[in-house]
């Protein structure tokens, strides 16, 4: 038998009493701890023949992410248990069936295989390669076919039976191809039979199907050396084999004995690594003997590529099998027998559509919540109907949440594929964060009708959903000894039943109407009849056509002071009659038919959901698994999620997944509710506007998938480079420019041919100038050849640029020419030309010319004068534009443009301006214009104070000074520019270093000179001194508490540097308010951890004061009877603290103690103190904690406080003492930011 079947390598498990080990190939270390194995002499004997019968059961990678699998042997009994687990929770060890007196005696003996309370099993992850050697001991659970023998010898287990098995050879088994079912049809020890049975001819030919039973007869099984597979039975389109093999077993003192192994194999010659199916399955060896029963064991398993068989290892020994007493063999064959029951599987090609006539919503990460929602209001018909005719003709389609759900509803009902919800979680005004977050489902529903209600307002289907799902209950209160009622009716959309305790849904109910009696200190107060003793209570007035029943299995626990889930088996019904809790009987009867269950598989802190529908309320019912749906039995959908464990099959099975909410249809209304939904019922408007999103949306499909075909081109005309006022001839960030999509392999020529077609121009009127990066990182117009070029691809032409950026030359629309002019490469140049306003300080474009190469530059004169409309015979000033900062001026004018000019080029730029006297102006040449721009630079400037401050954005000049850039902010800011402080911006992170001295000597280009953006950045903060007072000072945050104890501020204070604690406290008083009465004193404390220690004294210099990573300083002032201590009074730090002494929290504060004192009394004091509710304070519990150690005090009158017990303690290990506090616990009621739930907030759809 091939120890690799298709691409699966497995791992192997012998049963045995002990640890179960994987010793194996490479990929993980698992350690064998013999210590946990307690096997007593005298049962040795027996295990050898006992433990063939218990099921294995393979532990794979990282052992399903660390669980642990514990078998526990009490009061004769053997189960398996495990954590939970969303996909798997292991079945407890099931039991053969009795079929005769021998069974039944071996099954006892079973029982008394381990003598151990707790046996943990664990394995690591393994890294499997085919004919890897590798070793298992197993208490014993159903597993992978493949086991390994080698390597045991190693292991000193004498104690320990441990069966060997022969490595198979890989190449005893054919897979096929992939194509076909993988039937091995050789005539191994006689020829296979299947037969599917217990399934009507309909069933048999659905290979979709849920569950099959099918056979497998293997003859001249006393001669069988190699494993065999039946025939391909298919469960949910994937082939179901059963895998037969003899095994053999051995260890140093017993001689080998052989066993039957009995595996289920899944999608086995599959290639494909990503599938999984979770299947259960019951595995039987067929008894010939008519009455008796067929021996059987059940598995389940969450079947993938690395383990897509799963079974026994040692399903019976193979001296049974071949004991004609037992009834299993005849005419030397034997009949193996399976039922499995699959999940539709995921990652391999399913089809809901095509299975079950609906398709399935994509789980955006945490939407599965939202998902079942939606599918169960899509199965409500009369509300999908009524969401198709709301007006959403005018709405915005990124916002609008009616359209969205039109949208959703439209493809779940017309499309064949799983149907996206971005668009929908979008038009809630979620961000993408929201998206991700686990939700409450109640709250979700409530949110959603209310929203969808508020939006039918005014409309034609107005009042759809109260009418939907609307019902009327009534609150009372009926004094017991006088004639008074007080009623209120309310109504309701949901009924939330407590399960707590309840077994099925009628003692919910029950539960819910139940009166509570206000008696004695909780009397009604009854206006002027004063209190009296009453009855409290609800009824129901209506129940709704459509029903929501949440079923309250989110619940507070007072002991753990958090939400925990109940899993409990609660029992709820296909068919319901509710009439006997309504106060008067309506016109038709409250019976109801179950149409959905929703499930949550998981815990508090999230998991997964589900939901099950009866799409027609005629029990053929389906499960919705996001983008998987499937068909299923009401078994799975109805008494698979009552919670608690399966009896049926004896295992705890899925504990964690039960229903969490139900929706029910009043009969009455069932025809009506589930009323058809035909495509005349959308308006025909909605239907062309989906339609045309969908066209749009393949179009933009299409692009996307074939975007490596085409290039962008970024066309510039001659008006794009007006008023630019930089270097070149335009900003590439900010240009406007005319976008075209081209074919990379499209030919110039024919992208000409596009121009043509866009510009409305001849192609002769048009000529292309591919912009161009030189040597000195200018960027100019370069030349096409006309003739070499235009059959060239574009891509070519692009030099793989993408986009590729062209200036495209048109014939001046006031012209009479009907082609461009003739442009020689060899004689020609392309001159472009900028007029400088030095009185301005403003660059003018003036357009471009061709001219000769050996053209004078003084030609160029009478065309400027005429560009810029000046004087022909006004003088003018020429420069050259190089590069940033580099602008040379061209004195000879009579000179050709080849010499005069710097290595001339097609795109070299001209700047004039009139010559004359322009040293008035700041900027009086281009040349100065040019060097300041090149200093010039975008600064953000954020208030430190304001976490995330966009800031604001000036251009300043790099060679600004503090000064000029203090007045320059401070004008922007509106303050004097000694009331700002600035601070550069850390270059490895985005926030402020150190302070800058307003005495600063540089220029802002050394402040910014380590800003890796564009747009650098600097931070500053408004102040209350002036800032050169401020830098003799010293800066000291600190934290301020009131008396009350109640809440902490941060303070900052500016006392003098070489000041002391003294000057700090006197610092402070300016800025605290004192309270009325009292001492008028201030003192400052050290905080660590929400504990705290007596803080430096007065005279303390304040450079010694160094706040740590978790050290603060807290300011407050000394309460009266604080001031003085007499003899025997002390000040003991205290805390607060719940469960654990590290895990403090709250405002921790001095207290004074008195020695002698009584608890009680000293009690009294501490609540005055801290102002809280007795009742409250009652639950605290009291410490005194000594080095991480508490002590509790116990609560009598007897106890009394001693000093001794708070006076500092000394260790050899340490320099400082330690200093005992006092403790309160209880619990911590501010609001939590635990690692789950610290980011949820309540639902809101803004839209």
């Amino acid at each position: 038998m091939a120890a690799e079947i298709g691409r699966t390598a497995s791992k192997h498990l012998s049963t045995e009493c002990g640890k179960a080990t994987s010793l194996s190939s490479p990929g993980g270390d698992v350690g064998f701890d013999s210590s946990r194995v307690i096997v007593e002499t005298e049962q040795q004997q027996q295990q050898q023949e006992q433990l063939q019968h218990a099921p294995q059961r393979q532990l794979s990678q990282q052992d399903r992410n660390g669980r642990r699998l514990v078998q526990v042997k009490k009061l004769g009994k053997t189960t398996t248990t495990s954590p939970p687990s969303r996909n798997r929770v292991p079945f407890a060890t099931a039991q053969p069936a009795a079929g005769n007196d021998q069974q039944q005696e071996q099954q006892q003996q079973q029982q008394a295989l381990i003598n151990a309370d707790n046996v943990t099993s664990t394995a690591e992850a393994v890294t499997e390669v085919p004919g890897a050697i590798k070793t298992t001991i197993n208490i014993g659970f159903a597993m992978n076919h493949v086991n390994d023998q080698e390597n045991l010898k190693q292991l000193s287990l004498a104690p320990v039976q441990v069966n060997e098995v022969e490595e198979m050879d890989t190449q005893e088994e054919t897979p096929n191809d992939g194509g076909g079912d993988g039937t091995d049809n050789r005539p191994i020890n006689g020829e296979p039979e299947l037969a599917c049975i217990v399934q009507d001819q309909e069933m048999e030919e659905d290979e979709a199907r849920s569950e099959a039973t099918f056979r497998y007869t293997v003859e001249n099984i006393s001669k069988m050396k190699d494993s065999q597979l039946s025939p391909a039975c298919y469960v949910r389109n994937l082939p179901w084999k059963i895998m037969v093999m003899p095994r053999s077993s051995q260890t140093q003192e017993r001689q080998p004995q052989r066993s039957l192994g009995f595996f289920l194999q899944c999608n086995g010659e599959s290639e494909s690594t990503s599938w999984s199916c979770y299947a259960v399955a019951e595995l039987r060896l067929l008894s010939c003997k008519e009455g008796q029963e067929p021996f059987s064991r059940k598995i389940q398993h969450l079947f993938y590529s690395k383990e897509n068989d799963w079974g026994f290892s040692h399903f019976m020994t193979w001296q049974d099998v071949l004991d004609p007493d037992r009834g299993f063999i005849k005419d030397d064959s034997i009949t193996l027998e399976v039922h499995v029951v699959a999940d539709a599987p995921h990652g391999v090609s399913w089809d809901s559509k095509k299975h079950t006539g609906y398709v399935g919503l994509k789980n955006q990460g945490a939407t599965c919540y939202m998902n079942s929602l939606l599918q169960t209001l899509y199965f409500t018909n009369q509300l999908r109907k009524a969401v198709y005719k709301m007006p959403t003709e005018s709405d915005d389609s990124s916002k609008s949440v009616a359209l969205a759900l039109q949208r959703v509803f439209h493809e779940l009902q017309f499309s064949d594929k799983p149907v996206g919800t971005k668009k929908l979680t979008k038009s809630f005004g979620w961000e993408t964060l929201d998206s991700f977050m686990q939700h409450d489902v109640q709250e979700f529903l409530r949110v959603l009708l209310d929203k969808l209600e508020s939006k039918m307002k005014g409309t034609c289907v107005e009042g759809t959903v109260p009418k939907l799902f609307e019902g009327k209950m009534v609150s009372f209160i009926k004094c017991k000894n006088i004639d008074y009622k007080s009623t209120r009716v309310e109504t309701f959309y949901d009924i939330q039943l407590n399960i707590k305790g309840k077994k099925n849904i009628y003692e919910s109910f029950s539960d819910y109407v139940s009166t509570e009696s206000l008696d004695g200190d909780n009397k009604y107060d009854a206006g002027e009849h004063g209190l009296q003793e009453a009855e409290k209570g609800v009824i129901f007035s209506s129940f709704p056509p459509v029903l929501h029943l949440h079923l309250m299995r989110f619940q507070y626990d007072p002991v753990t002071d958090c939400s925990v889930k109940f899993n409990d088996r609660f029992e709820f019904y296909e068919k319901i009659s509710l009439g006997k809790y309504l106060q008067n009987k309506e016109a038709t009867s409250a019976d109801y038919t179950l149409h959905a269950v929703l499930v949550h598989s998981g815990d508090n802190h999230g998991g997964h959901y589900v939901v099950f529908i009866n799409p027609a309320g005629d029990g053929k019912w389906c499960k919705f698994d996001d983008d998987v749906v499937s068909r299923c039995t009401k078994q799975e959908a109805i008494e698979h999620n009552y919670g608690g464990q399966d009896e049926d099959m004896s295992m705890a099975v899925k504990h964690c997944t039960n229903a969490y909410m139900l929706v029910y249809i009043r009969n009455s209304e069932l025809e009506n509710v589930l009323q058809e939904v035909k495509e005349e019922d959308i308006p025909q408007e909605l239907v062309e506007r989906l339609q045309e999103e969908k066209r749009l949306e393949q179009i933009r499909r299409k692009e996307r998938t074939e975007a490596y075909l085409y290039m962008t081109v970024n066309v510039l005309l001659e008006d794009s480079f007006d008023g630019h006022q930089g270097n070149d001839l335009y900003d590439p960030e900010h240009a406007l420019y005319r976008v075209f999509r081209v074919r990379k392999q499209a030919t110039v020529h024919e992208f000409l041919e596009l121009l043509s077609d866009s510009l409305k121009y001849p192609i002769e009127q048009i000529r292309i100038w591919p912009f161009s990066t030189r040597s000195n990182q200018t960027c100019r117009p370069t030349l096409i050849e006309p003739d070499a070029d235009l059959q060239k691809p574009i891509i070519d032409c692009a030099e793989n640029h993408n986009p590729w950026n062209v200036f495209v030359e048109l014939v001046p629309p006031d012209s009479d020419m009907t082609a461009l002019p003739p442009f020689d490469k060899d004689t020609d140049v392309l001159l472009f030309f900028k007029l400088y306003d030095p009185k301005n300080k403003k660059i003018h474009y003036c357009g471009h010319h061709y001219m000769p190469v050996v053209a004078k530059v003084q030609e160029l004169i009478p065309i400027l004068n005429e560009r810029a409309g000046f004087p022909p015979d006004t003088e003018l000033a020429l420069y050259e534009e190089i590069k940033p900062n580099l602008v040379e001026k061209i004195d000879n004018l009579s000179e050709p443009l080849e010499k005069v000019l710097e290595e001339l080029m097609d795109g070299d730029i001209i700047v004039f301006q009139k010559e004359g006297d322009n040293e008035m102006y700041e900027l009086p040449t281009c040349r100065e214009y040019f060097k300041d721009l090149f200093y010039r630079v975008e600064v953000t400037f954020c208030d430190k104070l304001i976490p995330n401050d966009p800031g604001f954005t000036m251009e300043l000049s790099l060679r600004m000074t503090y000064d000029q850039m203090a007045k320059a902010v401070a004008q922007r800011v509106g303050t004097d520019p000694y009331l700002l402080q600035f601070f550069k911006c850390q270059n490895y992170k985005d926030s402020p270093g150190h302070p800058l001295k307003c005495t600063f000597d540089g220029t802002l280009k050394e402040l910014v000179a380590y800003c890796k953006t564009k747009v650098k950045k600097l931070f500053y903060q408004q102040l209350s001194i002036r800032v050169n007072e401020l830098e003799n000072k010293k800066q000291f945050k600190c934290i301020w508490v009131g008396p009350s104890l109640k809440e902490e501020k941060e303070m900052i204070l500016y006392p003098n540097k070489n000041g002391t604690v003294a000057n700090l406290l006197e610092e402070a008083k300016k800025q605290v308010e004192l309270s009325e009465n009292g001492s008028g004193k201030l003192r400052i404390l050290e905080m660590t951890c929400n504990k705290l220690s007596p803080g430096p004294v007065d005279d303390t210099p304040l450079d010694h004061l160094n706040t740590s990573g978790t050290k603060l300083y807290r300011i407050e002032e000394i309460p009266v009877d604080e001031v003085n201590l007499a003899e025997g009074e002390m000040l003991v730090p205290v805390a607060h603290f719940h469960k654990e002494v590290f895990s403090t929290f709250g405002i921790p504060f001095f207290f004074k103690i008195k020695h002698g004192e009584p608890f009680p009394k000293m009690k009294d004091r501490l609540l005055k103190k801290l102002g809280v509710q007795e009742k409250e304070f009652e639950k605290f519990k009291f410490a005194v904690v000594t080095m991480g150690k508490p002590q509790f005090i116990i609560d009598s009158p007897e106890s009394c406080i001693k000093i001794e017990d708070f006076l500092p303690r000394y260790t050899s290990q340490s320099t400082s003492p330690h200093r005992p506090w006092l403790g309160l616990e209880h619990v911590n009621k501010a609001p939590k930011r635990s690692r789950i739930n610290y980011l949820e907030k309540a639902i809101k759809i803004y839209n």
